[in-house]
């Protein structure tokens, strides 16, 4: 059984640089975890040079005695592959491992995550390094697993280097066998760009404008999650030559051109991520009027758990953030890091592992501050992390359990890739996603993110009454057959505008619109236009409901049994449809033609009846968080309080506090960032 995610029991880690310290502390510092509950560690994701000082030349001294201390101590650990930060060593002798900028610029040693996946060589040394490592160290009883590099495409996720251009042409070769269908699938007619020779093509560079081909754009991020897949698949096989039955591989964080469906596919057990709610507080970024601020961090763990229903968090908040260039960020507050761990856990997190134990003394991160200080004393942060431990060891009972949605938002890559750089769809995607998030907190409605790829079954869509998905821009026949099986079978499938208007590869279709959603939506739609910068607001009315639309506005006119349910009551189009409705099957379709506001989502969530589904239960002001985990034929109500102050909730029923296991009912404050999890 694996010793994390294994449905028993919740799990407190830590990460930890033993190079970063004299010898002397080991010892005291992994006692001091284990005295907090901490019972994992995870080391070595940039330790390259302990192991392989020079080329070729191998001393396995340093983490042999590390873990044979972990071994006589108790403590588990989880290895990293130290593939994010490749030796200077290595750099120098071989600079063709370097990723470049757009312009060709290379980038030099110094920082972090400054290779290329695509550089024979780099892959040959990152396999003989893996390989080193998992030879030697994966017997040892207490490696638990192994986390594969560290935040693959994070710092970085576009690739310049010359070995990249060189792959990307292999990976277009395979895909299109010919240049005349290459040029057809990227419309190259167009401005002239017709490839005559495969050596003419490169990864993107910079152009007039800094505008790219769409269609070339769409396969190079495309090509950059596939070289990703490769470099984690190419460590995953040789980790697996080695560890021990119940050991796992991860990698943690999620990051942009990274198809994470196909990386647990192939190579990982499942994902950890990476949660850093301070990052709303960020002096950068902070936005005083964003009612969300670090809740929004929930959105990201609804993403993390599309990838693995079960998952971990590999680095969890626990002191202020900061480089020296950048993310200044101040300490969490008394409480906030129970809660962003609460957080964690009740979106579906086993296992949750701070970063970091000691904050650096050196380098870029030395105001990224772990739990302890410079000084190493006893702080708050301690206290609450044993606090925090003490509450999970009543909760060890949620372990295992899944969280509970029957709202999914649909996603899949090739629209979220599309929506980067195509301004028109990612107008729309932005604002629905914000709107979608934020009125299904605000109601208390959880929700699940799903990914729709080539594996997807009608089945495992049918676990949601209802799906929205925004603007699904790109679609195929495989993907309108899939969504057509779920409403037949009774499911209820809302559309946002700008839908089924591109193929495959990013070109506009020749059909009415929406194109191949025509028929399972019921709707026609002979204009369209962006909302005019000089116009009134467009509102949209749906019986007694009136809501404003957003950023774009379908023209709708029912067709093939489609009924007009709603219309645009303002400018030009005033009086002509914004929602046609299409029975289909057993089910419904909704095509809305409009980008989503959150009056919008909340419109919908009422007029179809899944909004607020706790409401008998429970009540509780927009500003807390409910969750909702649920195993066998028991169901764990987490509350979650991202304000400083108290407020009041009111249980309609008898509830079990599990942190008390006392009864509860009637009305009770919450304290200011204080958490409950109680059964239902």
């Amino acid at each position: 059984m694996k010793e994390i995610l294994n449905g028993k029991e919740l799990l407190l880690g830590v990460c930890y640089y033993p190079e970063h310290w004299t010898k002397d502390l080991w010892r005291e510092d992994l006692k001091r975890m284990l005295d907090a509950g901490i019972e994992v560690v995870r080391v070595a994701e940039f330790a390259w040079n302990t192991v392989e000082v020079e080329e070729g030349v191998f001393d396995y001294s340093f983490w042999d005695e590390f873990l044979d201390l972990a071994e006589e101590m108790g403590m588990k650990v989880i290895m990293g592959t130290p593939t994010a930060t490749p030796p200077a060593w290595l750099t120098k002798k071989y600079p063709e491992v370097l990723n470049c900028d757009i312009d060709g610029n290379v980038y030099h040693h110094g920082l972090r995550r400054h290779y290329n996946y695509n550089s024979l060589v780099y892959q040959k040394l990152s396999g003989r390094i893996v390989e080193a490592f998992a030879s030697h160290y994966a017997e040892r009883t207490c490696v638990i697993g192994w986390q594969i590099d560290n935040e693959i495409n994070c710092e970085t996720d576009v690739f310049y280097s010359e070995s990249d251009s060189i792959s990307f042409r292999e990976y277009l070769m395979v895909k299109y066998g010919s240049l005349d269908e290459l040029n057809k699938a990227w419309g190259t007619i167009f401005w002239n760009q017709t490839f005559t020779g495969w050596d003419e093509i490169n990864v993107p560079r910079r152009t007039v404008q800094d505008t790219v081909n769409p269609h070339w754009q769409l396969d190079y991020i495309r090509f950059i999650s596939d070289s990703a897949n490769r470099w984690a698949k190419m460590q995953a096989d040789i980790i697996r030559k080695y560890t021990k039955e119940d050991d796992f591989i991860t990698t943690n964080g999620i990051f942009g051109h990274l198809d994470y469906q196909k990386m647990v596919n192939e190579s990982i057990d499942f994902i950890t991520y990476d949660s850093y709610p301070n990052f709303a507080y960020c002096l950068s970024m902070y936005d005083e009027n964003d009612p969300i601020k670090d809740r929004k961090w929930s959105m990201n763990l609804a993403e993390t758990r599309a990838i693995s229903k079960v998952f971990g968090i590999m680095e969890q908040q626990s002191g202020a953030n900061g480089w020296t260039s950048r993310m200044e960020a101040p300490t969490p507050r008394p409480g906030q890091l129970t809660l962003w761990t609460m957080q964690s856990i009740a979106h579906g997190a086993d296992f949750v592992s701070y970063f970091r134990w000691r904050t650096a003394t050196m380098g870029t991160e030395i105001y990224w501050h772990g739990i302890l200080d410079y000084s190493g004393r006893d702080n708050r942060r301690l206290n609450e992390v044993k606090e925090v431990h003490e509450k999970l060891k009543a909760l060890n009972l949620v372990a295992g359990s899944v969280y509970e949605a029957k709202v999914g938002i649909l996603e899949d890559y090739d629209n979220l890739w599309d929506s980067e750089y195509d301004v028109w769809h990612g107008r729309v995607e932005k604002q629905s996603r914000k709107a979608l998030f934020n009125a299904l907190q605000k109601t208390h409605t959880p929700f699940d993110y799903v990914y729709i790829d080539g594996l997807t079954d009608a089945s495992s869509l049918l676990a949601y009454e209802v799906l929205f998905y925004p603007h699904p821009t790109i679609t195929d026949e495989k993907t309108v057959e899939l969504l057509s099986e779920y409403v037949k079978a009774g499911g209820r499938l809302v559309i946002g505008c700008r839908s089924g208007y591109k193929d495959k590869t990013g070109k506009c279709v020749m059909d009415k619109l929406p194109g191949l959603f025509a028929p399972l939506t019921g709707a026609d739609i002979p204009e369209y236009s962006l909302i005019a910068p000089d116009a009134e607001k467009v509102y949209v009315k749906w019986g007694d409901d009136e809501f404003e639309a957003s950023v774009f506005t379908d023209i709708l006119c029912p067709i093939n049994g489609g009924r007009q349910l709603a219309e645009y009551t303002s400018d030009y189009y005033a009086g002509c449809g914004a929602i046609i409705c299409n029975g289909y099957g057993m089910g419904r379709v909704f095509y809305y033609g409009s980008a989503f506001t959150e009056g919008a989502v909340r419109v919908f969530l009422k007029n179809l009846n899944v909004m607020s589904p706790y409401d008998k239960i429970i009540s509780l002001p927009e500003t807390m968080e409910i969750a909702v985990r649920k195993k066998d034929d028991k169901q764990y109500l987490f509350v979650l309080n991202y304000n400083k102050q108290a407020d009041k909730i009111t249980f309609y029923q008898n509830v079990k506090d599990i942190y008390t296991n006392q009864d509860v009912s009637g009305s009770l404050m919450i304290n200011g960032y204080g958490t409950l999890v109680v059964e239902i």
